[in-house]
């Protein structure tokens, strides 16, 4: 599959998705989720949850094509925790 550009910038993306996980997702999240991938597609509201990212980013896709996917990570501020220079 051909990689595709964004329709939106970064910044509207980030503000979608929290959005769309704030009022889709995390009200129905359980404790056993946390640290759990959730792809959410910023459009509908539409998510799946893997201890995987490309994972539920894929499931994601083959359900909603053409999704326009913000990842998260359940009980974290981030996706993703990158180590900086000490």
């Amino acid at each position: 599959m051909p990689a595709t550009r964004p329709r939106r910038s970064i910044e509207e993306r980030a503000r979608l998705g929290e959005t769309a996980f704030d009022r889709h997702v995390k009200p129905l999240l359980r404790p056993d989720h946390d640290g759990l991938f959730v792809a959410v597609d910023i459009d509908t509201g539409e998510y799946e949850i893997d201890k995987s990212d490309l994972a539920a980013i894929s499931r994601l896709e083959d359900r909603v094509p053409g999704a326009e996917i913000w990842l998260m990570r359940a009980g974290h501020p981030t996706a993703y925790k990158f180590a900086g220079a000490r």
